[in-house]
């Protein structure tokens, strides 16, 4: 079949000849089955489904290459405001020590927060999970280019009190779930859209030889290993404590750095203002490893952290995508955000701009996972397509469309989405999960979760001392 949307208004597409996106008017953008046939005008071909693009803003499909849906959705309502400021602000630590969701509450999660990401344009996403029964149903089902990367570690952090974070040691744990990860990503190399990832979850959690051994299979498989790193000031100084360097830097030095390594957040690098280290040195690691790095601005702007600055790391040549690391799972939120932030931090509205953080979520995401047929509105690529709604009040006056997606009307002017040719989106609705459905299990999960939390906590707390409510409940007075 041969479907051809016709006289697009605009179109963000690819040029190779310049190595950039670039708007068209009046396009004819033709697939058939999952790849892209014809980007242009006056297609004459032949055509089984024509779509009428006239009021339509066609763009290739976003690549989010960090995200945690089977956790992060549960924490809504808690995370938003939560921190340690013995832990420099983050509230990493305790929250990973006591608020948990069961895996009836990860499957939910995960339903919710796939479907938030295709009505937010993204149809590849890199899943970092702890493996959970009925995920691979789950990611095939969604429609989504699932990359299905399963938690793995030597130790787990764990806190006693109000400025330490401890770890409890479990080497074989570690290497019976690098096994685990193994088996699930062999089961899965022949579906079409999954493809494994090697997550050896952080830089401090794991063993030098776990992550080398991590590293040593993804090289492999010619698979794509990540792990979070420089994410806090706390691992940061863990690390310097330990190794006598940065993490980036450690990590150069036992060899897992490269093309296939993707970092998440990458923040606290021997540079940042927060930090006062003496080299200046991590940046250069990136670059000349050809590291990529993933992008969350929003997680962290909440701590009242951010990266200094997204420009500064584009310049030097490190490779960049994005991701949601949190609620909401939406990428032009993300996109937003990465752009504000880098320009507070630099001081300077020229340091990024809309098309950089546009590449970041495009083209940067999909090298990152070594993928050149993602990211593009160009003939061979894969027919990952989104169809924005030009006449959407939050997208008009319609001068710089882009712009008024990314600082405007953000999800609200998806209408349509296509992931290698199948129709995973229409007019706002997803098709291929219950979004209802994941949204009344996921709150039951959640109130399960939160009455064991002071059954977990060191301190015995509930939920409510450790992430006050925004306003006081039950006030008797009269007003």
């Amino acid at each position: 079949m041969i479907t051809c949307i016709r006289s697009c208004a605009w179109a963000i597409c690819w040029s190779e000849s310049q190595n950039r996106h670039f708007y068209r008017n009046n396009v004819d953008l033709v697939f058939s089955g999952d790849t892209i046939l014809y980007v242009g005008t006056d297609y004459t071909g032949r055509v089984d489904v024509e779509i009428d693009g006239r009021q339509i803003m066609a763009m290739p499909g976003l690549v989010n290459v960090h995200t945690h849906p089977s956790m992060e959705p549960s924490y809504k309502g808690i995370r938003e405001e939560h921190g340690v400021a013995e832990h420099y602000m983050s509230g990493l630590y305790e929250r990973c020590a006591v608020f948990m969701p069961d895996e009836h509450g990860q499957r939910a999660g995960a339903e919710l927060a796939y479907s938030e990401l295709l009505l937010s344009g993204v149809t590849s996403v890199a899943d970092l999970s702890i493996a959970y029964d009925g995920w691979k149903n789950l990611a095939e089902k969604s429609g989504l280019r699932v990359w299905m990367a399963p938690f793995f570690a030597s130790a787990k952090w764990y806190v006693d009190n109000r400025h330490e974070v401890k770890f409890h040691w479990d080497e074989a744990a570690g290497w019976r779930g690098l096994e685990d990860a193994v088996k699930l990503i062999d089961d899965i190399e022949s579906s079409e859209l999954l493809t494994g990832m090697f997550y050896p979850a952080q830089i401090d959690t794991c063993s030098e030889e776990l992550l080398r051994a991590a590293k040593a299979a993804a090289d492999a498989r010619g698979l794509v290993m990540t792990t979070h790193i420089a994410q806090s000031v706390m691992e940061f100084n863990i690390m310097v404590q330990r190794h006598g360097k940065t993490p980036i830097q450690w990590a150069n030095d036992i060899g897992i750095l490269g093309s296939n390594c993707l970092l998440g957040h990458a923040i606290f690098i021997d540079e940042h203002s927060w930090l006062h280290w003496h080299t200046r040195r991590d940046l250069e690691v990136l670059s000349e490893t050809g590291s990529a790095i993933a992008h969350c601005p929003n997680v962290f702007s909440r701590y009242g952290q951010t990266l200094e600055d997204f420009g500064k790391y584009r310049r030097a040549g490190v490779k960049i995508g994005i991701g949601t690391d949190t609620n909401p799972h939406n990428m032009i939120e993300e996109m937003r955000c990465a752009a504000i932030c880098a320009r507070i931090a630099a001081e300077n509205i020229f340091t990024t701009t809309t098309e950089d953080v546009f590449n970041a979520a495009t083209i940067g995401g999909a090298s990152a996972l070594g993928r050149r047929d993602l990211g593009r509105l160009a003939p061979k690529c894969k027919a990952d397509i989104v169809l924005l709604d030009l006449e959407h009040p939050a997208m008009r006056p319609i001068r710089d469309p882009m712009r008024s997606l990314v600082y405007a009307a953000s999800d609200r002017a998806v209408l349509d989405v296509y992931v290698g040719g199948r129709q995973v989106v229409a007019n706002r609705k997803v098709l291929t999960l219950d979004m209802h459905d994941a949204c009344e299990r996921l709150e039951k999960s959640q109130h399960r979760m939160i009455a064991e939390v002071p059954k977990l906590d060191y301190a015995g707390r509930n939920v409510d001392e450790i992430a006050p409510m925004s306003f006081s409940r039950n006030i008797s007075s009269t007003i």
